[in-house]
């Protein structure tokens, strides 16, 4: 069983990876582009009987840090 979770600052929270790809693709003339958000996917191997829930304490735990960052759980 596989699982990945999604991980994105929370809106409002300052992405400076995120300016830093829209500056540089409006240097390459990629000119629509008037905003951009940076995350993560992390996948993960599960053994048999995992369930959402165990992810969900992962993210909650080690995987996200919830104060800025949100995440979803995508079971595979």
């Amino acid at each position: 069983m596989k699982a990945r979770v999604h991980v994105m600052l929370k809106n409002g929270v300052l992405d400076p990876q995120g300016e830093a790809v829209r500056h540089a693709l409006g240097a390459m003339g990629f000119g629509g582009v008037t905003g951009v958000r940076q995350g993560k996917v992390i996948e993960l191997d599960l053994a048999e009987g995992a369930s959402e829930a165990d992810v969900a304490e992962m993210c909650e735990k080690l995987l996200a840090n919830t104060v800025i960052e949100s995440y979803q759980v995508e079971m595979l």
